[in-house]
């Protein structure tokens, strides 16, 4: 007669064989998702060239084929200004790239032309000299070029520099730390002139800039969210699991944000979340929200609380899920006040199954899509991994898929699953 201890530890490893292949097969899909999102296809899921509304129709298509028992699209618009177009630059000659060498302001104008410079000296600053020297013939419609943090030191001079009254310059070139980041989220409208970042190792002593640089703004452009739902047996409340699948698209015809970590990785985790619970029948109903213009201040979530398709109120905790494409091990979070409820659990959880060595809770901020559901009093936790080997390529041409990253994924999507089996 066979060892009835055999067949236990014979049914423990058929059991652990078969969650390896269920993870494995996950982890299979979210880097088919992530990969697909980041690629040329979409040109950073920007605006200008249509990049975002090609992803959401790509993750409506998805979200049906992981399962979802409905698939909608919310309609949305929003002002924004891009660079598809020209992006050329030269210093005393020399090409500049874009997106190594400079990046553009996200509300600069387009300008096009030969320009003098004329550097600020930081030593000895001396604002009254600089606005006398600036109206100088030899200085006419110079570019001024300032290390950015120096600027905050003197924001009155620099906000009267940037603005077309307040001084004859021709715009503003201000040194930053590498690799450059495009802040894009504020360019909802266009300044008055352009203003660019350059890396600190540019030229000190160059004398001329040349440029052919176009912007174009967008106004009311059409954006959608994709919003998908897998039935729970009860109706009564739901779960609700956001992403945000914009980016920051285009710098010029040929340069592009693929965005890999930010956010293809959070828009993937929900993705395959929705195929997990279509093929686990969750007790709630689970909702699972895209979000586009997210990098156009939060306009796609924004939008949504104004115009719901599910109550609030019925939201039992909301998980929004943004740039997971990471390796710390410590999970960074933000709670909202009432998602302090569940917090203890969720802390709990991860002590025990170890999943992260430590939660570390920020304070409640603007800076992604739950947001717009804390302030209205919805229970939400913000999940994002900071600080990893990708951390430094957020917003940058380097956050592509040969970059990503992909260790925090399956721990952060079992310490969700853990949490609502649990709350």
């Amino acid at each position: 007669m066979a060892n009835p201890n055999y067949f236990k530890r014979m049914l423990v490893l058929l059991l652990t064989v078969v969650s390896v292949q269920v993870y494995a097969q996950d982890m299979v899909h979210y880097k088919r998702v992530v990969k697909e999102l980041s690629s040329a296809k979409y040109q950073g899921r920007g605006y200008a060239r249509g990049g975002a509304n090609k992803a959401g129709k790509f993750l409506r298509k998805e979200f049906a084929k992981a399962g979802a028992d409905e698939v909608i699209c919310q309609p949305f618009v929003l002002d924004i200004n891009t660079f598809p177009g020209k992006m050329k630059l030269s210093v005393d000659g020399k090409k500049m790239i874009p997106g190594v060498d400079f990046t553009m302001r996200e509300f600069a104008p387009g300008f096009r032309g030969t320009f003098p410079i004329y550097y600020i000296d930081t030593l000895n600053y001396n604002s009254e000299k600089i606005f006398s020297d600036l109206s100088l013939p030899e200085n006419k419609d110079a570019f001024v070029v300032c290390d950015f943090m120096f600027s905050y030191k003197h924001g009155a001079d620099f906000k009267r520099l940037q603005s077309k009254d307040g001084a004859p310059n021709a715009g503003i070139i201000f040194t930053w730390d590498e690799p450059l980041k495009f802040y894009k989220a504020y360019g909802e409208r266009v300044g008055d002139k352009p203003v660019m970042w350059v890396p600190h190792r540019f030229p000190k002593d160059a004398r001329t800039l040349t440029a052919d640089i176009e912007n174009k703004f967008l106004d009311d452009y059409e954006c959608f969210n994709v919003i998908a739902k897998v039935e729970g047996r009860r109706h009564d409340s739901c779960y609700v699991f956001t992403a945000h699948y914009d980016h920051l698209g285009n710098l010029g015809r040929r340069v592009y944000y693929a965005g890999a970590n930010d956010n293809a990785s959070g828009t993937a985790a929900i993705v395959t979340f929705a195929a997990y619970y279509a093929k686990n029948r969750p007790e709630y109903d689970m909702y699972f929200i895209a979000f586009s213009g997210e990098d156009a201040y939060l306009r796609g979530s924004e939008w949504y609380v104004d115009h719901p398709v599910v109550p609030l109120g019925s939201i039992r905790y909301l998980f929004n899920i943004d740039m997971i494409g990471d390796n710390n091990p410590v999970q960074y979070c933000e709670v909202s006040d009432e998602g302090m409820r569940g917090y203890a659990l969720f802390e709990k959880i991860n002590d025990e199954a170890d999943y992260f060595k430590a939660l570390n809770r920020g304070k409640l901020a603007g800076n992604s899509d739950h947001y717009p559901f804390a302030v209205r009093h919805v229970p939400c936790i913000f999940l994002e991994n900071e600080e990893g080997d990708t951390f430094k390529y957020y917003h940058t041409i380097h956050d592509t898929w040969e970059n990503a990253v992909f260790d925090s994924y399956e721990p952060v999507f079992r310490l969700v699953r853990d949490f609502i089996e649990r709350y």
